[in-house]
Protein backbone atom coordinates (compact mmCIF):
# COMPACT_ATOMS: atom_id res chain seq x y z
CA UNK A 1 0.00 0.00 0.00
CA UNK A 2 2.81 2.39 0.84
CA UNK A 3 4.36 1.91 -2.63
CA UNK A 4 1.06 2.94 -4.25
CA UNK A 5 0.90 5.99 -2.02
CA UNK A 6 4.46 6.96 -3.00
CA UNK A 7 3.55 6.75 -6.69
CA UNK A 8 0.70 9.20 -6.14
CA UNK A 9 2.93 11.59 -4.23
CA UNK A 10 5.67 11.48 -6.88
CA UNK A 11 3.18 12.12 -9.68
CA UNK A 12 1.72 15.11 -7.87
CA UNK A 13 5.18 16.53 -7.19
CA UNK A 14 5.95 16.31 -10.90
CA UNK A 15 2.88 18.42 -11.66
CA UNK A 16 3.72 20.99 -9.01
CA UNK A 17 7.37 21.26 -10.09
CA UNK A 18 6.34 21.79 -13.70
CA UNK A 19 4.31 24.75 -12.52
CA UNK A 20 7.14 26.57 -10.79
CA UNK A 21 9.66 26.21 -13.61
CA UNK A 22 11.06 29.53 -14.78
CA UNK A 23 8.81 31.06 -17.46
CA UNK A 24 8.65 34.32 -19.31
CA UNK A 25 6.23 36.72 -17.60
CA UNK A 26 4.12 38.11 -20.43
CA UNK A 27 2.22 41.23 -19.43
CA UNK A 28 -0.93 42.28 -21.27
CA UNK A 29 0.81 45.39 -22.57
CA UNK A 30 3.63 43.28 -24.00
CA UNK A 31 1.14 40.87 -25.58
CA UNK A 32 -0.72 43.71 -27.32
CA UNK A 33 2.56 45.28 -28.47
CA UNK A 34 3.74 41.99 -29.98
CA UNK A 35 0.39 41.50 -31.73
CA UNK A 36 0.46 44.99 -33.22
CA UNK A 37 3.88 44.27 -34.65
CA UNK A 38 3.44 40.66 -35.81
CA UNK A 39 -0.25 39.88 -36.38
CA UNK A 40 -0.88 38.82 -39.98
CA UNK A 41 -4.40 40.30 -40.17
CA UNK A 42 -3.00 43.71 -39.21
CA UNK A 43 -0.27 43.47 -41.84
CA UNK A 44 -2.80 42.52 -44.52
CA UNK A 45 -5.19 45.34 -43.60
CA UNK A 46 -2.32 47.87 -43.52
CA UNK A 47 -1.33 46.85 -47.05
CA UNK A 48 -4.94 47.18 -48.21
CA UNK A 49 -5.09 50.64 -46.65
CA UNK A 50 -1.86 51.62 -48.40
CA UNK A 51 -3.31 50.43 -51.73
CA UNK A 52 -6.39 52.61 -51.20
CA UNK A 53 -4.10 55.54 -50.47
CA UNK A 54 -2.11 54.91 -53.64
CA UNK A 55 -5.35 54.88 -55.66
CA UNK A 56 -6.55 58.25 -54.37
CA UNK A 57 -4.72 60.43 -56.92
CA UNK A 58 -5.88 62.94 -59.53
CA UNK A 59 -4.23 60.80 -62.18
CA UNK A 60 -6.28 57.75 -61.25
CA UNK A 61 -9.39 59.97 -61.26
CA UNK A 62 -8.70 60.88 -64.94
CA UNK A 63 -7.73 64.54 -64.39
CA UNK A 64 -4.25 64.39 -65.96
CA UNK A 65 -3.32 64.13 -69.66
CA UNK A 66 -2.16 60.91 -71.25
CA UNK A 67 1.06 61.14 -73.23
CA UNK A 68 2.28 58.21 -75.27
CA UNK A 69 5.18 57.55 -77.58
CA UNK A 70 4.53 55.80 -80.90
CA UNK A 71 6.80 54.00 -83.33
CA UNK A 72 5.92 52.00 -86.40
CA UNK A 73 8.01 50.60 -89.26
CA UNK A 74 6.76 48.60 -92.22
CA UNK A 75 8.65 47.02 -95.08
CA UNK A 76 7.43 45.73 -98.41
CA UNK A 77 9.05 43.79 -101.24
CA UNK A 78 7.10 44.00 -104.50
CA UNK A 79 7.53 43.44 -108.20
CA UNK A 80 5.64 46.02 -110.31
CA UNK A 81 5.18 47.17 -113.92
CA UNK A 82 3.83 50.70 -114.55
CA UNK A 83 2.54 52.07 -117.92
CA UNK A 84 2.82 55.86 -118.05
CA UNK A 85 0.49 58.20 -119.94
CA UNK A 86 3.29 59.26 -122.36
CA UNK A 87 3.71 55.67 -123.46
CA UNK A 88 6.77 54.90 -121.35
CA UNK A 89 6.83 51.98 -118.98
CA UNK A 90 8.67 51.24 -115.77
CA UNK A 91 9.22 47.96 -114.02
CA UNK A 92 10.86 46.81 -110.82
CA UNK A 93 11.51 43.32 -109.58
CA UNK A 94 11.62 42.58 -105.82
CA UNK A 95 11.82 46.28 -105.07
CA UNK A 96 11.87 47.20 -101.38
CA UNK A 97 9.84 50.05 -99.86
CA UNK A 98 9.83 51.22 -96.23
CA UNK A 99 7.69 53.44 -94.01
CA UNK A 100 8.92 54.74 -90.65
CA UNK A 101 6.76 56.80 -88.29
CA UNK A 102 7.54 57.88 -84.74
CA UNK A 103 6.57 60.64 -82.36
CA UNK A 104 4.59 61.54 -79.25
CA UNK A 105 0.87 62.12 -78.81
CA UNK A 106 -1.19 63.79 -76.09
CA UNK A 107 -4.81 63.33 -75.14
CA UNK A 108 -6.24 65.40 -72.30
CA UNK A 109 -9.87 65.19 -71.25
CA UNK A 110 -10.65 68.67 -69.95
CA UNK A 111 -14.38 68.26 -69.35
CA UNK A 112 -16.55 65.18 -68.81
CA UNK A 113 -19.53 66.54 -66.91
CA UNK A 114 -17.49 66.85 -63.69
CA UNK A 115 -17.18 63.06 -63.48
CA UNK A 116 -13.42 63.21 -62.92
CA UNK A 117 -13.82 65.51 -59.91
CA UNK A 118 -16.55 63.31 -58.46
CA UNK A 119 -14.40 60.25 -59.04
CA UNK A 120 -11.50 61.88 -57.18
CA UNK A 121 -13.75 62.55 -54.18
CA UNK A 122 -14.95 58.94 -54.33
CA UNK A 123 -11.34 57.69 -54.29
CA UNK A 124 -10.65 59.90 -51.27
CA UNK A 125 -13.62 58.37 -49.45
CA UNK A 126 -12.34 54.89 -50.33
CA UNK A 127 -8.99 55.90 -48.84
CA UNK A 128 -10.78 56.88 -45.60
CA UNK A 129 -12.62 53.56 -45.67
CA UNK A 130 -9.32 51.70 -46.09
CA UNK A 131 -7.81 53.54 -43.13
CA UNK A 132 -10.91 52.82 -41.04
CA UNK A 133 -10.82 49.12 -41.92
CA UNK A 134 -7.15 49.00 -40.90
CA UNK A 135 -8.00 50.64 -37.56
CA UNK A 136 -10.90 48.23 -37.12
CA UNK A 137 -8.58 45.27 -37.66
CA UNK A 138 -6.19 46.68 -35.06
CA UNK A 139 -9.03 47.20 -32.60
CA UNK A 140 -10.43 43.71 -33.20
CA UNK A 141 -6.98 42.17 -32.78
CA UNK A 142 -6.42 44.04 -29.51
CA UNK A 143 -9.84 42.86 -28.25
CA UNK A 144 -9.03 39.27 -29.19
CA UNK A 145 -5.64 39.45 -27.46
CA UNK A 146 -7.16 40.89 -24.28
CA UNK A 147 -9.91 38.26 -24.29
CA UNK A 148 -7.46 35.42 -24.89
CA UNK A 149 -5.08 36.77 -22.23
CA UNK A 150 -7.74 36.95 -19.53
CA UNK A 151 -9.15 33.58 -20.53
CA UNK A 152 -5.70 32.24 -19.67
CA UNK A 153 -5.76 34.15 -16.35
CA UNK A 154 -9.14 32.54 -15.55
CA UNK A 155 -7.85 29.08 -16.42
CA UNK A 156 -4.83 29.69 -14.18
CA UNK A 157 -7.07 30.62 -11.24
CA UNK A 158 -9.06 27.45 -11.79
CA UNK A 159 -5.81 25.47 -11.81
CA UNK A 160 -4.87 26.89 -8.42
CA UNK A 161 -8.22 25.77 -6.98
CA UNK A 162 -7.72 22.30 -8.45
CA UNK A 163 -4.25 22.09 -6.91
CA UNK A 164 -5.65 23.11 -3.51
CA UNK A 165 -8.26 20.37 -3.71
CA UNK A 166 -5.56 17.92 -4.76
CA UNK A 167 -3.43 18.78 -1.76
CA UNK A 168 -6.41 18.02 0.49
CA UNK A 169 -6.90 14.69 -1.29
CA UNK A 170 -3.26 13.80 -0.65
CA UNK A 171 -3.70 14.55 3.06
CA UNK A 172 -6.86 12.48 3.10
CA UNK A 173 -5.14 9.51 1.40
CA UNK A 174 -2.22 9.71 3.79
CA UNK A 175 -4.59 9.77 6.75
CA UNK A 176 -6.63 6.87 5.40
CA UNK A 177 -3.41 4.90 4.78
CA UNK A 178 -2.27 5.46 8.36
CA UNK A 179 -5.66 4.55 9.82
CA UNK A 180 -5.81 1.39 7.73
CA UNK A 181 -2.27 0.37 8.75
CA UNK A 182 -3.11 0.86 12.43
CA UNK A 183 -6.35 -1.07 12.02
CA UNK A 184 -8.54 1.93 12.84
CA UNK A 185 -9.83 2.48 9.33
CA UNK A 186 -11.48 0.34 6.71
CA UNK A 187 -10.15 -0.63 3.32
CA UNK A 188 -13.29 0.91 1.82
CA UNK A 189 -12.25 4.29 3.22
CA UNK A 190 -8.76 3.88 1.75
CA UNK A 191 -10.07 2.89 -1.67
CA UNK A 192 -12.49 5.84 -1.71
CA UNK A 193 -9.61 8.21 -0.91
CA UNK A 194 -7.58 6.76 -3.80
CA UNK A 195 -10.52 7.11 -6.22
CA UNK A 196 -11.03 10.75 -5.25
CA UNK A 197 -7.30 11.43 -5.58
CA UNK A 198 -7.39 9.88 -9.04
CA UNK A 199 -10.36 12.08 -9.94
CA UNK A 200 -8.59 15.22 -8.73
CA UNK A 201 -5.42 14.23 -10.57
CA UNK A 202 -7.44 13.83 -13.78
CA UNK A 203 -9.00 17.26 -13.23
CA UNK A 204 -5.51 18.72 -12.78
CA UNK A 205 -4.30 17.13 -16.02
CA UNK A 206 -7.31 18.41 -17.95
CA UNK A 207 -6.90 21.89 -16.52
CA UNK A 208 -3.21 21.92 -17.47
CA UNK A 209 -4.22 20.85 -20.97
CA UNK A 210 -6.71 23.73 -21.20
CA UNK A 211 -3.98 26.16 -20.17
CA UNK A 212 -1.64 24.82 -22.85
CA UNK A 213 -4.38 25.19 -25.48
CA UNK A 214 -5.04 28.77 -24.32
CA UNK A 215 -1.33 29.58 -24.62
CA UNK A 216 -1.25 28.20 -28.16
CA UNK A 217 -4.24 30.38 -29.07
CA UNK A 218 -2.59 33.50 -27.63
CA UNK A 219 0.72 32.73 -29.35
CA UNK A 220 -1.19 32.40 -32.64
CA UNK A 221 -2.70 35.86 -32.17
CA UNK A 222 0.78 37.20 -31.44
CA UNK A 223 2.09 35.46 -34.61
CA UNK A 224 5.04 33.94 -32.81
CA UNK A 225 6.31 30.44 -32.05
CA UNK A 226 3.26 28.43 -30.97
CA UNK A 227 5.39 26.49 -28.47
CA UNK A 228 6.56 29.60 -26.61
CA UNK A 229 5.88 29.12 -22.91
CA UNK A 230 5.07 31.99 -20.56
CA UNK A 231 3.18 32.99 -17.45
CA UNK A 232 0.58 35.75 -17.15
CA UNK A 233 -0.26 38.48 -14.68
CA UNK A 234 -3.07 37.17 -12.46
CA UNK A 235 -4.67 40.60 -11.95
CA UNK A 236 -7.74 41.15 -14.16
CA UNK A 237 -7.91 44.94 -13.56
CA UNK A 238 -11.63 45.32 -14.30
CA UNK A 239 -12.84 48.84 -15.07
CA UNK A 240 -15.90 49.26 -12.85
CA UNK A 241 -16.64 52.89 -13.76
CA UNK A 242 -18.15 52.60 -17.23
CA UNK A 243 -21.24 54.81 -17.72
CA UNK A 244 -23.84 53.96 -20.36
CA UNK A 245 -24.54 57.55 -21.46
CA UNK A 246 -20.82 58.21 -21.98
CA UNK A 247 -20.41 54.98 -23.96
CA UNK A 248 -23.45 55.79 -26.10
CA UNK A 249 -22.04 59.23 -26.95
CA UNK A 250 -18.67 57.73 -27.90
CA UNK A 251 -20.38 55.04 -29.97
CA UNK A 252 -22.21 57.60 -32.11
CA UNK A 253 -18.87 59.23 -32.97
CA UNK A 254 -16.30 56.44 -32.93
CA UNK A 255 -18.02 53.12 -33.66
CA UNK A 256 -16.24 51.62 -36.70
CA UNK A 257 -19.37 50.02 -38.16
CA UNK A 258 -21.32 53.29 -38.05
CA UNK A 259 -18.40 55.23 -39.50
CA UNK A 260 -18.01 52.69 -42.31
CA UNK A 261 -21.73 52.91 -43.11
CA UNK A 262 -21.53 56.72 -43.28
CA UNK A 263 -18.57 56.56 -45.66
CA UNK A 264 -20.35 54.00 -47.85
CA UNK A 265 -23.38 56.30 -47.98
CA UNK A 266 -21.16 59.18 -49.13
CA UNK A 267 -19.60 56.93 -51.78
CA UNK A 268 -23.05 55.97 -53.11
CA UNK A 269 -24.03 59.64 -53.34
CA UNK A 270 -20.87 60.42 -55.29
CA UNK A 271 -21.53 57.49 -57.59
CA UNK A 272 -24.97 58.91 -58.37
CA UNK A 273 -23.38 62.27 -59.28
CA UNK A 274 -20.82 60.47 -61.42
CA UNK A 275 -23.54 58.61 -63.34
CA UNK A 276 -25.50 61.83 -63.94
CA UNK A 277 -22.33 63.44 -65.30
CA UNK A 278 -22.55 61.19 -68.36
CA UNK A 279 -25.37 63.46 -69.67
CA UNK A 280 -22.87 66.26 -70.28
CA UNK A 281 -20.54 66.47 -73.28
CA UNK A 282 -16.97 65.21 -73.15
CA UNK A 283 -14.26 67.57 -74.43
CA UNK A 284 -10.64 66.58 -75.00
CA UNK A 285 -7.51 68.29 -76.27
CA UNK A 286 -5.29 66.34 -78.64
CA UNK A 287 -1.79 67.10 -79.82
CA UNK A 288 1.33 65.37 -81.05
CA UNK A 289 4.61 65.68 -82.86
CA UNK A 290 5.44 63.09 -85.52
CA UNK A 291 8.30 62.14 -87.75
CA UNK A 292 7.78 60.17 -91.00
CA UNK A 293 10.18 58.68 -93.50
CA UNK A 294 9.37 56.49 -96.51
CA UNK A 295 11.14 54.97 -99.50
CA UNK A 296 9.43 53.75 -102.67
CA UNK A 297 10.45 51.52 -105.60
CA UNK A 298 11.77 53.21 -108.80
CA UNK A 299 8.36 52.86 -110.44
CA UNK A 300 6.91 55.56 -108.15
CA UNK A 301 7.05 59.28 -108.80
CA UNK A 302 8.59 59.87 -105.37
CA UNK A 303 11.43 57.60 -104.37
CA UNK A 304 11.99 58.97 -100.84
CA UNK A 305 10.21 61.42 -98.54
CA UNK A 306 10.78 62.85 -95.03
CA UNK A 307 8.37 64.87 -92.93
CA UNK A 308 7.89 66.05 -89.36
CA UNK A 309 5.61 68.45 -87.59
CA UNK A 310 3.10 69.31 -84.89
CA UNK A 311 -0.58 68.48 -84.88
CA UNK A 312 -3.21 69.68 -82.42
CA UNK A 313 -6.92 69.81 -82.12
CA UNK A 314 -10.02 69.43 -80.01
CA UNK A 315 -12.63 66.70 -79.88
CA UNK A 316 -16.08 66.79 -78.35
CA UNK A 317 -18.82 64.21 -78.01
CA UNK A 318 -22.17 63.92 -76.26
CA UNK A 319 -24.45 61.01 -75.61
CA UNK A 320 -27.69 61.62 -77.50
CA UNK A 321 -29.34 58.22 -77.14
CA UNK A 322 -27.94 54.91 -75.82
CA UNK A 323 -31.01 52.74 -75.61
CA UNK A 324 -32.26 54.35 -72.37
CA UNK A 325 -29.24 52.95 -70.52
CA UNK A 326 -28.53 56.33 -68.93
CA UNK A 327 -31.98 56.43 -67.31
CA UNK A 328 -31.54 52.87 -66.03
CA UNK A 329 -28.12 53.62 -64.52
CA UNK A 330 -29.39 56.77 -62.78
CA UNK A 331 -32.41 54.99 -61.30
CA UNK A 332 -30.26 52.14 -59.95
CA UNK A 333 -27.68 54.57 -58.56
CA UNK A 334 -30.44 56.47 -56.76
CA UNK A 335 -31.78 53.23 -55.28
CA UNK A 336 -28.26 52.30 -54.13
CA UNK A 337 -28.00 55.67 -52.40
CA UNK A 338 -31.31 55.06 -50.63
CA UNK A 339 -30.17 51.58 -49.58
CA UNK A 340 -26.98 53.08 -48.16
CA UNK A 341 -29.09 55.44 -46.03
CA UNK A 342 -31.24 52.56 -44.82
CA UNK A 343 -28.07 50.62 -44.02
CA UNK A 344 -26.80 53.49 -41.86
CA UNK A 345 -30.01 53.48 -39.83
CA UNK A 346 -30.01 49.67 -39.57
CA UNK A 347 -26.42 49.56 -38.35
CA UNK A 348 -27.02 52.36 -35.83
CA UNK A 349 -29.92 50.43 -34.33
CA UNK A 350 -27.95 47.15 -34.29
CA UNK A 351 -24.95 48.80 -32.62
CA UNK A 352 -27.18 50.45 -30.01
CA UNK A 353 -28.75 47.06 -29.24
CA UNK A 354 -25.28 45.51 -28.87
CA UNK A 355 -24.22 48.32 -26.55
CA UNK A 356 -27.30 48.01 -24.35
CA UNK A 357 -27.01 44.21 -24.13
CA UNK A 358 -23.30 44.36 -23.32
CA UNK A 359 -23.89 47.00 -20.65
CA UNK A 360 -26.58 44.91 -18.99
CA UNK A 361 -24.20 41.93 -18.92
CA UNK A 362 -21.50 44.19 -17.53
CA UNK A 363 -23.68 45.40 -14.65
CA UNK A 364 -24.97 41.91 -13.83
CA UNK A 365 -21.47 40.44 -13.74
CA UNK A 366 -20.21 43.28 -11.54
CA UNK A 367 -22.79 42.26 -8.95
CA UNK A 368 -21.89 38.58 -9.39
CA UNK A 369 -18.21 39.29 -8.72
CA UNK A 370 -18.92 40.51 -5.20
CA UNK A 371 -21.27 37.60 -4.50
CA UNK A 372 -18.97 34.89 -5.87
CA UNK A 373 -15.94 36.34 -4.11
CA UNK A 374 -17.79 36.04 -0.83
CA UNK A 375 -18.74 32.46 -1.72
CA UNK A 376 -15.09 31.57 -2.33
CA UNK A 377 -14.07 32.97 1.03
CA UNK A 378 -16.83 31.01 2.77
CA UNK A 379 -16.02 27.82 0.84
CA UNK A 380 -12.30 28.14 1.67
CA UNK A 381 -12.99 28.69 5.35
CA UNK A 382 -15.39 25.75 5.34
CA UNK A 383 -12.75 23.55 3.66
CA UNK A 384 -10.10 24.52 6.22
CA UNK A 385 -12.44 23.82 9.16
CA UNK A 386 -13.61 20.56 7.63
CA UNK A 387 -10.03 19.45 7.04
CA UNK A 388 -9.11 20.16 10.68
CA UNK A 389 -12.12 18.18 11.87
CA UNK A 390 -11.20 15.33 9.53
CA UNK A 391 -7.70 15.20 10.98
CA UNK A 392 -9.23 14.97 14.47
CA UNK A 393 -11.52 12.22 13.24
CA UNK A 394 -14.73 14.06 14.14
CA UNK A 395 -16.25 13.92 10.62
CA UNK A 396 -16.51 11.30 7.90
CA UNK A 397 -14.50 11.53 4.62
CA UNK A 398 -17.67 12.24 2.64
CA UNK A 399 -18.08 15.60 4.38
CA UNK A 400 -14.48 16.53 3.51
CA UNK A 401 -15.05 15.56 -0.11
CA UNK A 402 -18.17 17.69 -0.25
CA UNK A 403 -16.24 20.66 1.14
CA UNK A 404 -13.57 20.12 -1.53
CA UNK A 405 -16.09 20.11 -4.36
CA UNK A 406 -17.86 23.18 -2.96
CA UNK A 407 -14.58 25.06 -2.90
CA UNK A 408 -13.74 24.07 -6.50
CA UNK A 409 -17.21 25.05 -7.73
CA UNK A 410 -17.14 28.39 -5.89
CA UNK A 411 -13.71 29.20 -7.27
CA UNK A 412 -14.82 28.28 -10.81
CA UNK A 413 -17.91 30.51 -10.53
CA UNK A 414 -15.85 33.41 -9.20
CA UNK A 415 -13.23 33.07 -11.94
CA UNK A 416 -15.98 32.86 -14.56
CA UNK A 417 -17.70 35.96 -13.15
CA UNK A 418 -14.42 37.88 -13.36
CA UNK A 419 -13.85 36.68 -16.92
CA UNK A 420 -17.39 37.43 -18.11
CA UNK A 421 -17.20 40.92 -16.60
CA UNK A 422 -13.93 41.57 -18.39
CA UNK A 423 -15.40 40.28 -21.67
CA UNK A 424 -18.39 42.61 -21.23
CA UNK A 425 -16.01 45.50 -20.51
CA UNK A 426 -14.00 44.73 -23.67
CA UNK A 427 -17.19 44.45 -25.73
CA UNK A 428 -18.41 47.84 -24.49
CA UNK A 429 -15.13 49.56 -25.29
CA UNK A 430 -14.92 47.84 -28.66
CA UNK A 431 -18.42 49.02 -29.58
CA UNK A 432 -17.54 52.54 -28.44
CA UNK A 433 -14.32 52.40 -30.47
CA UNK A 434 -12.33 53.14 -27.33
CA UNK A 435 -10.35 50.01 -26.46
CA UNK A 436 -7.39 50.68 -24.15
CA UNK A 437 -5.37 48.74 -21.62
Amino acid sequence: MRSIFKIFIISILVFLVSKVEAQELLSLKQAVSIALENNFDIKLSNNQSEMSKNDATIGNAGMLPIVSGNLSRTNQIQSSNVELANGDSRSASNAKSTNLNYGASLNWKIFDGFQMFTNYKRLQELEKLGELNAKLTVQTTIANVIQSYFDLVTQQKQLEATETALEVSIIRLKNAQSRYTLGKGSKLELLAAKVDLNTDTTSLLRQQDLIKASKIKLNQLLARDLKSDFSVDQNLNIDQNLVYTDLKALTAIQNPDIRSANINQKISELYLKQVKGARYPTISLTSGYNFAKSTSPPTAFTIQSNSHGLNYGLTASINIFNGLQQNRLEKNAKLESENAQYDVERIKQAVEAQLLTAYQNYQTNLRLISLEKSNVEVAKENLDITLDKYRLGSIVPLELREAQLNFIDATARYANALYQTKIAEIALKEIAGNINL
